[in-house]
């Protein structure tokens, strides 16, 4: 009893791989036919597998940005190479690990920017200021309250900078995820050309196919034809 095999040697990369991960050379675009035929000489054009297929897809838009932009950038080139290892590109950028003093650096700019320290603050002004003119006999800031500039030349001296460093950090934040979609809407274009150019392929040769076919069964139909319904035509 044989069994049926399950796995098949591709004759472009060597390796064994699945049956269902073969793909016939009439499949393919005739630029990814020319581009295995480069990389594989000994090659007999009948079969490849999906890895290598999609890897002279990738090469061929490289090649495209190459001649368009005139490079890839380091960006660019980490997305082909993404999408030539099947690597999923998107990731949650709310989830990030942040040190103590950045930590620290956010809660201040967040609570400093609130209505709740705005509250407090101007509670804590009128307190001071009421406080040193009509209930406390001795004041210890009277009027014109240097005691309180100075507390308040203080508290901006420290708060500015940790605002600061709040925005600097936001602002990273914000050129990481403009790149991340960056990336993400780069992929899924590329992504989308690749699929545009294998329908346009595929319907192609499917329609030559289905013409070959019309023309078979025209033929036979004539065949079946009575002798002379043929002689008169």
């Amino acid at each position: 009893m044989t069994t049926k095999a399950t796995t098949f040697t591709c004759p472009t990369c060597g390796k064994q791989r699945p049956l269902h991960e073969r793909v016939h050379a009439d499949r393919l675009h005739r630029s990814v036919v020319a581009r295995l035929r480069s990389d594989s000489p000994n090659w007999d054009g009948t079969l490849t597998c999906r890895e290598d297929a999609r890897r002279c897809r990738i090469a061929l838009l490289r090649e495209t940005f190459e001649t368009q932009r005139g490079g890839v950038a380091t960006l660019e080139s980490s997305v082909l190479e993404r999408m030539a290892e099947r690597q999923i590109i998107a990731k949650n950028l709310s989830v990030e690990s942040a040190g103590l003093g950045e930590r620290v650096a956010d809660r201040v700019a967040s609570f400093g920017g609130s209505w709740t320290f705005l509250g407090l603050f101007s509670g804590v002004l009128l307190a001071w200021i009421g406080s040193n003119l009509f209930l406390l006999l001795n004041a210890f800031d009277p009027y014109p309250f240097i005691l309180l500039n100075l507390v308040l030349s203080c508290l901006a001296a420290v708060q500015a900078p940790v605002i600061m460093m709040s925005q600097n950090r936001q602002s990273v934040k914000d050129r990481e995820r403009a790149e991340h979609d960056y990336e993400i809407n780069l992929k899924a274009e590329l992504e989308v050309q690749l699929l545009h150019d294998k329908l346009d392929h595929l319907l192609l040769v499917e329609w030559q196919k289905l013409m070959e076919i019309q023309a078979i069964q025209t033929e036979m139909l004539e065949d079946l034809a009575p002798p002379s319904s043929r002689s008169a035509d």
